[in-house]
């Protein structure tokens, strides 16, 4: 452009920088939200309004966050912004998760001591403060990723109100019945040296001894006159050998078909139909059985245990399977779920001779003091040398392993505590058809869960955690729980914590309850467990909601990862449903977990692990929101720097857009500046009209938790509606025309308010790049809110606007995509260098014939970015004739004789004689 007119063009200005430096200025923008306070003046803004709960499953305080942290924390961001923003009463308490083993376990190690080394009240001082000095990590961490909350008062499982609100609840539970003291085979790790819960265990593979292992059948004769005299013998199959020593039957299954087989001078039995695994795997060549026999004719008849002097009798069990073994199984009630319910049914003594750190008890017969690794290979000692082990083999199967240590578990008979699900499983069933589940596939699979579940051990062997306030009679031996003596117990916890339990005598707790009900005893002793830390957090729907001053229950939403439909999801509910009848939230979502490129688990040893910080140091926090925003979370989502790479494409363009928008409103003063919508041109008009249907369609996609499209959406609009098509066909009036001329007060009016909207409903996900695009708005407009986070959802853009403008201008713009596709091959050919030097003549084809008289000439111009433009019946004289296949329109494009304008570049042919358009001319001459 000519430099004599440089001056009088209305270029773009703006300080809003092209690179964004986000890991730089976020800082700053974070220290502003929280020096004015935002959380607080949103509490004000919308104290009156209806209510909106979410509730924060609290994050382990145990380490710094890990990017499935972050996602989660994220996309709770996401729908407390958002529901702020649509005029809800959104508060956010977050919390955190400070009881159970991995912190003592750390400590214990920091220290060098053992758990018996040291007071348990001293353990639990310094558990705590490595709780509280992590939460204070997280804390720093999740604000960093922009996540607005009530920070200053998160809630914590270690305090004192916390605690004795979970007790109140179990006293519930007692006055109910649903809590009782039992011995059962329950989950128990010998390295941490405490029970489990089904929540706890994770399950991989194993690799483990299968043997096949034969026990005398002494009653064989007796049941079955015609083995009179023979050499009976019961095949049994087991893969865990060092429970032998606690086998205490055979089960059977009642409906199968049981055969015996002679071989080798004995007869051996098994289920007819694992005959061909049995001889695999023990190299007996078994033919045709002398005698078939249902399963349940063998009930209550014995065998004889291999090396013990125990008779083992048969019973029948529905869970016999034929998929591998002999259909003849090892029964030991001590050390399994299922044996330990047929042992119940039958009346045999559950029977466990192995220790908390999985050694042998020391009065154990032949094992004593051995641990079980010692114990396996004394079994295979003594089966060997009996000629009873018939077979062995190795088999990787599925087997549950611990959450914490990672170690395979046992099953172990014990005292301990349980809540009875069994006695309100089915109305916890209908509580979840009361819930809506996103995914959908999570009502299934939590139903599946809480069906299939037994019933719930809450005690643990440790020390750091919410003490069961059960006391033991040490006269006559009584086991005390009273709802009465937990809820004296929860009084002192609430006034002094729960230190108390260890500091303070049954007097001092409970009292004049400090009784045996039983025999009036007044020795009593306490009890030594602590409660599981899913009973813990389970409560937190109880001792969170009840009792912060902004939120109420039940919750309106649960967010967590899809493993929670095992952990915190079924444990509030149980726990929620076991003390008011009902769920503790309206709706669950649930997200996947985070995988390395390769869809491998992140893991270190594998090298893929991202850390949140890093990507925040690298890309800035508004980045990592993109990408959490871009992922769909129903499933596991993938993360690598190629995603991230393209992620930040993505940002630039909505950035770019945003650039360019503050440069060319430079000036702008909305309150004197704006036009009304009816007397925008038609081509601003249709903006507005797709602005408002890109208003409407990411709302949806909020309404819906369908994170993945209002990013989306918006990226679109500001490629397409914008980048490609209003922006570049705005320059011309916006550079060219009078200063305060209607039509650059039209594109300007419309800008802004593109602007305006576009920031309001990104600021839920980039929250930071949000703020820094409102506060340069503020300059123009005080009066809009101190931060874009305080401002409303963006109410509807197309008052006053015709709705067939959309249509009309739809079918010209498609129309418009033929016309370049014309000039493209007019450049192609030499003809014309910009578009701007072209003069173009295009037929209409019958599809769109009605645009006919309806678009002027000078609009088709403008929209194609030429110096000349007509509609014509046919062409005539073009220097290149084009038929779009596509369209069906025909196309005439001609170099322009015209000279060209220095300062606007469309050519006229009144340039030749003033040397400048008359459009220019008005304007420098104004």
């Amino acid at each position: 452009m000519a430099n004599d007119y440089k001056d009088t063009l209305f270029l773009p200005k703006t300080d809003f920088p092209m690179r964004a430096n986000l890991s730089q200025r976020e800082p700053e923008f974070l220290k502003f939200w929280y020096d004015i306070d935002v959380y607080g003046e949103l509490k004000k803004k919308n104290k009156d309004k209806p209510s909106f709960i979410l509730h924060d499953g609290p994050p382990y305080a145990n380490a710094s966050i890990h990017i499935g942290t972050a996602t989660n924390k994220i996309l709770k961001d996401f729908i407390v912004k958002y529901k702020w923003q649509r005029g809800y009463f959104a508060p956010y308490v977050p919390g955190y998760d400070t009881h159970g083993l991995p912190i003592e376990l750390k400590v214990l190690k920091e220290l060098n001591v053992g758990k018996d080394e040291i007071s348990p009240v001293e353990l639990r001082a310094k558990c705590a403060a490595y709780a509280r000095s992590f939460a204070d990590v997280q804390t720093g961490q999740f604000k960093r990723l922009g996540v607005i909350g009530d920070w200053d008062h998160p809630y914590m499982t270690l305090v004192p109100a916390y605690e004795a609100t979970e007790l109140e609840g179990l006293a519930v539970m007692v006055d109910k019945g649903l809590v009782y003291k039992g011995r059962k085979a329950i989950y128990w790790c010998t390295d941490c040296q405490t029970a489990l819960a089904a929540a706890e265990i994770e399950y991989g593979d194993e690799t483990s001894p299968s043997i096949f292992v034969a026990y005398e059948y002494t009653d064989a004769a007796k049941v079955f006159p015609e083995l009179a005299g023979k050499d009976v013998n019961v095949i049994i199959w087991t893969t865990t050998p060092w429970t032998l020593p606690a086998s205490m039957a055979v089960a059977v299954h009642p409906r199968y078909d049981y055969g015996f087989y002679e071989c080798g001078g004995k007869v051996y039995l098994i289920a007819v139909g694992l005959k061909g695994e049995v001889e695999k795997a023990t190299g007996l060549e078994l033919g045709e059985p002398i005698l078939v026999c249902k399963g349940q004719q063998l009930e209550f008849s014995l065998a004889k245990h291999p090396f013990y002097d125990r008779a083992v009798p048969f019973v029948l069990a529905d869970y016999v399977t034929l998929d591998s073994g002999t259909g003849c199984v090892h029964t030991a009630p001590g050390h399994g779920s299922d044996d330990y319910e047929t042992g119940v049914r039958y009346g045999i003594e559950v029977y466990n001779p192995v220790d908390p750190t999985g050694h042998y008890y020391a009065d154990t017969p032949i094992f004593g003091g051995m641990s079980l690794a010692e114990g396996e290979k004394k079994v295979f000692e003594l089966l060997e040398g009996s000629h009873r082990l018939l077979g062995k083999l190795k088999i990787t199967h599925s087997y549950p392993h611990c959450w914490r240590c990672k170690k395979p578990v046992i099953f172990r008979a014990t005292d301990q505590w349980f809540v009875a699900v069994s006695e309100f499983r089915d109305q916890a069933l209908k509580c979840i058809d009361d819930v809506r589940w996103i995914p959908d596939w999570g009502k299934d699979r939590i139903t599946n869960m809480v069906r299939d579940r037994s019933d719930w051990c809450i005690s643990r062997q440790r020390t750091w955690g919410v003490p069961i306030p059960a006391f033991y009679c040490e006269d006559c031996g009584e086991v005390i729980l009273t709802g009465d003596r937990v809820r004296r117990v929860a009084e002192k916890v609430r006034e002094h914590g729960s230190d108390c339990w260890w500091t303070m005598t049954p007097e001092e707790l409970v009292g004049d309850l400090a009784v045996c009900p039983k025999c009036g005893g007044k020795h009593l002793r306490k009890d030594s467990d602590i409660m599981d830390v899913w009973f813990d957090s389970g409560t937190s729907h109880s001792a969170v909601l009840d009792n912060w001053e902004d939120l109420s229950w039940p919750a309106d939403l649960y967010l967590e990862g899809s493993d929670q439909h095992r952990g915190w999801f079924q444990t509030s509910l149980l726990n929620s449903v076991a003390t008011r009848g009902r769920a503790p939230y309206r709706m669950v979502l649930t997200h996947g977990f985070i995988m390395g490129p390769d869809g491998q688990k992140m893991s270190k040893s594998l090298g893929n692990v991202m850390k949140p910080e890093k990507i925040i140091e690298k890309n800035g926090a508004d980045i990592l929101r993109l990408w959490v925003a871009s992922s769909d979370y129903r499933g596991d989502v993938r993360i690598s720097e190629e995603i991230f790479r393209n992620l930040i494409e993505s940002y630039r363009r909505i950035r770019n857009t945003a650039r360019f928008l503050l440069a060319n409103l430079s000036g702008f003063n909305p309150a004197e500046d704006m036009l009304p919508h009816s007397e925008l041109a038609p081509v601003d008009q249709y903006i507005l009209l797709k602005l408002e249907r890109l208003r409407s369609r990411v709302m949806a996609g909020f309404d819906d938790y369908e994170f993945h499209q209002p990013m989306t959406l918006i990226h679109q609009f500001c490629d397409n509606e914008l980048s490609s098509f209003y922006i570049d066909v705005s320059k011309d009036k916006l550079y060219a025309d009078a200063e305060h001329a209607k039509s650059r007060r039209s594109i300007r009016t419309v800008m802004w308010q593109v602007l305006e909207t576009i920031t309001q409903m990104m600021s839920p996900v980039l929250s930071f790049t949000a703020e820094e695009i409102w506060q340069k708005m503020r300059e123009m407009d005080a009066t809009l809110p101190q931060s874009v986070l305080l401002a409303d959802w963006p109410d509807p853009l197309a008052e006053g606007i015709d709705p067939s403008v959309e249509e009309e201008w739809d079918l010209l713009l498609m129309a418009r995509q033929g016309v370049l596709r014309g000039l493209e091959a007019a450049r192609g050919k030499g003809i014309i260098g910009h578009p701007l030097d072209a003069e173009v003549q295009v037929k209409l084809s019958d599809y769109y014939k009605p645009l006919a008289g309806k678009i002027s000439d000078e609009t088709w111009e403008n929209i194609l970015i030429v110096s000349a433009c007509r509609v014509v019946d046919e062409i005539s004289g073009a220097e290149n004739v084009y038929e779009d296949e596509t369209t069906g329109l025909t196309i005439g494009v001609s170099k322009s004789k015209d000279e060209k304008c220095p300062r606007c570049w469309k050519h006229r042919h009144e340039v030749a004689e003033k040397g400048i358009c008359d459009r220019c001319a008005d304007v420098v001459g104004k």
